[in-house]
Protein backbone atom coordinates (compact mmCIF):
# COMPACT_ATOMS: atom_id res chain seq x y z
CA UNK A 1 0.00 0.00 0.00
CA UNK A 2 1.13 3.80 -0.78
CA UNK A 3 0.60 6.33 1.55
CA UNK A 4 -0.14 10.28 -0.30
CA UNK A 5 3.47 11.57 1.46
CA UNK A 6 5.60 8.18 -0.23
CA UNK A 7 5.16 5.49 2.77
CA UNK A 8 4.61 1.94 1.35
CA UNK A 9 3.51 -0.51 3.63
CA UNK A 10 3.84 -4.33 2.83
CA UNK A 11 2.14 -6.77 3.64
CA UNK A 12 1.81 -10.85 3.01
CA UNK A 13 4.80 -12.09 0.85
CA UNK A 14 5.09 -8.20 -0.44
CA UNK A 15 9.03 -7.31 0.56
CA UNK A 16 9.88 -3.80 1.63
CA UNK A 17 12.66 -1.78 -0.61
CA UNK A 18 12.11 1.49 0.33
CA UNK A 19 10.09 4.79 0.04
CA UNK A 20 10.63 8.49 -1.00
CA UNK A 21 9.74 10.11 2.53
CA UNK A 22 8.77 13.48 2.74
CA UNK A 23 12.19 14.60 2.95
CA UNK A 24 12.51 13.36 -0.67
CA UNK A 25 9.23 15.15 -1.70
CA UNK A 26 9.76 19.16 -2.98
CA UNK A 27 7.42 21.39 -2.14
CA UNK A 28 3.27 20.76 -3.64
CA UNK A 29 5.15 17.29 -4.66
CA UNK A 30 3.24 14.27 -3.59
CA UNK A 31 3.15 10.72 -4.44
CA UNK A 32 0.53 9.52 -7.20
CA UNK A 33 0.97 5.94 -7.80
CA UNK A 34 3.15 2.62 -7.78
CA UNK A 35 4.10 -0.10 -10.02
CA UNK A 36 6.43 -3.39 -8.84
CA UNK A 37 8.28 -5.03 -11.39
CA UNK A 38 7.39 -8.20 -12.79
CA UNK A 39 9.79 -10.86 -10.56
CA UNK A 40 8.07 -8.70 -7.73
CA UNK A 41 11.06 -7.66 -5.88
CA UNK A 42 11.41 -3.65 -6.43
CA UNK A 43 9.04 -1.23 -7.47
CA UNK A 44 8.60 2.04 -9.39
CA UNK A 45 6.88 5.28 -6.92
CA UNK A 46 5.66 8.30 -9.45
CA UNK A 47 5.05 11.86 -8.18
CA UNK A 48 2.00 13.94 -9.55
CA UNK A 49 4.93 16.37 -10.97
CA UNK A 50 6.63 13.42 -12.79
CA UNK A 51 9.31 12.06 -11.04
CA UNK A 52 10.29 9.05 -10.53
CA UNK A 53 11.88 6.73 -7.56
CA UNK A 54 12.99 3.25 -7.87
CA UNK A 55 13.88 0.34 -5.25
CA UNK A 56 14.63 -3.29 -5.52
CA UNK A 57 15.16 -4.11 -8.98
CA UNK A 58 13.45 -1.25 -10.54
CA UNK A 59 15.20 0.59 -12.79
CA UNK A 60 15.05 4.20 -13.84
CA UNK A 61 14.37 4.81 -17.54
CA UNK A 62 13.49 9.04 -17.47
CA UNK A 63 11.07 11.33 -16.42
CA UNK A 64 8.80 14.03 -16.48
CA UNK A 65 11.07 17.00 -15.24
CA UNK A 66 12.24 18.65 -18.32
CA UNK A 67 8.68 18.92 -19.63
CA UNK A 68 5.95 21.36 -18.78
CA UNK A 69 2.92 19.84 -17.97
CA UNK A 70 -0.62 21.17 -18.61
CA UNK A 71 -2.17 19.15 -15.63
CA UNK A 72 -0.47 16.81 -12.78
CA UNK A 73 0.28 13.09 -14.01
CA UNK A 74 -2.15 11.23 -11.79
CA UNK A 75 -1.13 7.77 -12.93
CA UNK A 76 1.86 5.68 -13.71
CA UNK A 77 2.32 2.25 -14.83
CA UNK A 78 4.54 -0.34 -15.74
CA UNK A 79 4.52 -2.18 -19.14
CA UNK A 80 4.32 -5.32 -19.12
CA UNK A 81 7.53 -6.51 -19.75
CA UNK A 82 9.19 -4.15 -16.72
CA UNK A 83 11.49 -2.56 -18.79
CA UNK A 84 9.62 0.64 -18.93
CA UNK A 85 6.78 2.77 -18.17
CA UNK A 86 3.98 5.39 -18.99
CA UNK A 87 2.73 8.27 -17.34
CA UNK A 88 -0.56 9.88 -17.78
CA UNK A 89 -1.57 13.28 -16.69
CA UNK A 90 -4.74 14.91 -16.37
CA UNK A 91 -5.36 16.62 -19.82
CA UNK A 92 -4.61 12.73 -21.46
CA UNK A 93 -0.98 13.76 -21.66
CA UNK A 94 0.87 10.27 -21.81
CA UNK A 95 4.31 10.13 -21.76
CA UNK A 96 6.30 6.99 -22.51
CA UNK A 97 9.59 5.56 -21.16
CA UNK A 98 11.87 2.32 -22.04
CA UNK A 99 9.84 -0.38 -24.01
CA UNK A 100 6.45 2.16 -23.72
CA UNK A 101 5.65 3.17 -26.71
CA UNK A 102 3.56 6.33 -27.82
CA UNK A 103 0.39 5.97 -29.75
CA UNK A 104 -1.91 9.20 -28.89
CA UNK A 105 -3.34 10.93 -26.14
CA UNK A 106 -5.83 13.45 -25.43
CA UNK A 107 -3.78 16.35 -24.54
CA UNK A 108 -4.98 18.52 -28.00
CA UNK A 109 -9.10 17.47 -27.22
CA UNK A 110 -11.39 19.26 -25.20
CA UNK A 111 -12.87 17.07 -22.26
CA UNK A 112 -15.89 16.90 -20.58
CA UNK A 113 -13.83 15.52 -17.60
CA UNK A 114 -10.04 15.08 -16.75
CA UNK A 115 -8.69 11.78 -17.29
CA UNK A 116 -8.39 9.19 -14.84
CA UNK A 117 -5.69 6.51 -15.56
CA UNK A 118 -4.14 4.08 -18.22
CA UNK A 119 -4.04 0.93 -18.79
CA UNK A 120 -1.36 -0.80 -21.45
CA UNK A 121 -3.11 -3.60 -23.45
CA UNK A 122 -1.49 -7.03 -22.97
CA UNK A 123 0.63 -7.03 -26.45
CA UNK A 124 2.39 -3.78 -24.90
CA UNK A 125 1.59 -2.06 -28.52
CA UNK A 126 -1.43 0.36 -27.21
CA UNK A 127 -3.23 1.44 -24.27
CA UNK A 128 -6.36 2.88 -23.75
CA UNK A 129 -7.04 6.22 -21.26
CA UNK A 130 -10.36 6.47 -18.75
CA UNK A 131 -12.23 9.69 -18.05
CA UNK A 132 -13.38 10.71 -14.87
CA UNK A 133 -17.13 10.15 -16.21
CA UNK A 134 -16.48 7.02 -18.09
CA UNK A 135 -15.17 8.39 -20.87
CA UNK A 136 -12.65 5.66 -22.99
CA UNK A 137 -10.08 6.73 -25.37
CA UNK A 138 -8.20 3.94 -26.86
CA UNK A 139 -4.64 3.89 -28.91
CA UNK A 140 -3.11 1.62 -30.72
CA UNK A 141 -3.88 -2.15 -30.52
CA UNK A 142 -6.65 -1.16 -27.62
CA UNK A 143 -10.02 -2.26 -28.42
CA UNK A 144 -13.13 -0.03 -27.33
CA UNK A 145 -16.04 -2.57 -25.79
CA UNK A 146 -18.22 0.23 -24.53
CA UNK A 147 -18.22 3.62 -22.12
CA UNK A 148 -20.40 4.48 -18.91
CA UNK A 149 -21.73 7.77 -20.83
CA UNK A 150 -22.82 5.19 -23.40
CA UNK A 151 -24.64 3.10 -21.38
CA UNK A 152 -26.35 6.03 -19.21
CA UNK A 153 -29.74 6.47 -19.99
CA UNK A 154 -30.36 10.35 -20.99
CA UNK A 155 -29.99 12.88 -18.13
CA UNK A 156 -28.82 10.44 -15.51
CA UNK A 157 -24.92 10.72 -14.50
CA UNK A 158 -22.81 8.91 -12.29
CA UNK A 159 -22.97 8.87 -8.36
CA UNK A 160 -19.46 9.06 -8.10
CA UNK A 161 -16.72 9.89 -10.94
CA UNK A 162 -14.74 7.10 -12.08
CA UNK A 163 -11.28 6.74 -10.53
CA UNK A 164 -9.23 3.79 -12.32
CA UNK A 165 -9.66 1.14 -14.44
CA UNK A 166 -8.12 -2.35 -15.12
CA UNK A 167 -7.46 -4.95 -17.65
CA UNK A 168 -10.63 -8.00 -17.23
CA UNK A 169 -10.58 -10.44 -20.17
CA UNK A 170 -11.08 -8.82 -23.02
CA UNK A 171 -11.82 -5.91 -22.13
CA UNK A 172 -12.18 -3.65 -19.16
CA UNK A 173 -13.18 -2.72 -15.22
CA UNK A 174 -13.63 0.83 -14.41
CA UNK A 175 -14.39 1.42 -11.00
CA UNK A 176 -15.52 4.51 -9.02
CA UNK A 177 -14.95 6.07 -5.96
CA UNK A 178 -17.96 4.75 -4.39
CA UNK A 179 -17.27 1.15 -6.04
CA UNK A 180 -19.35 0.50 -8.25
CA UNK A 181 -18.13 -1.13 -10.97
CA UNK A 182 -18.70 -0.97 -15.16
CA UNK A 183 -17.45 -4.31 -17.12
CA UNK A 184 -16.78 -4.10 -20.54
CA UNK A 185 -15.75 -7.69 -21.02
CA UNK A 186 -16.99 -11.02 -21.91
CA UNK A 187 -16.52 -12.11 -18.73
CA UNK A 188 -19.61 -11.83 -16.04
CA UNK A 189 -20.12 -9.33 -13.52
CA UNK A 190 -19.06 -10.28 -9.91
CA UNK A 191 -20.56 -7.29 -7.88
CA UNK A 192 -19.82 -4.40 -7.00
CA UNK A 193 -19.69 -1.64 -3.53
CA UNK A 194 -22.36 0.63 -5.61
CA UNK A 195 -25.11 -0.14 -3.56
CA UNK A 196 -23.32 0.08 -0.23
CA UNK A 197 -20.43 2.14 -0.39
CA UNK A 198 -17.69 2.44 2.28
CA UNK A 199 -17.27 5.40 4.33
CA UNK A 200 -13.98 6.09 2.54
CA UNK A 201 -13.29 6.54 -1.43
CA UNK A 202 -12.29 3.36 -3.21
CA UNK A 203 -8.77 4.69 -4.85
CA UNK A 204 -8.02 1.85 -6.50
CA UNK A 205 -8.91 -1.20 -8.59
CA UNK A 206 -7.39 -5.02 -9.34
CA UNK A 207 -8.39 -7.95 -11.08
CA UNK A 208 -7.17 -11.42 -11.04
CA UNK A 209 -5.35 -12.38 -14.26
Amino acid sequence: MLASFGRVYPFGDATWYGNPSLAGLRAGEAVASMSPTPTGKGYWVFTNQGRVFTFGDARYYGDTLGLRLNGPILGSISTPTGLGYYMVASDGGVFTFGDATFHGSTGSMRLNQPVRGLVPTADNQGYFLVAADGGIFTFGTAVFHGSVPGILTPGSRLNRPIIGAVRYGDGYLLVASDGGIFDFSSLPFLGSLGGHPPARPITRVAALP
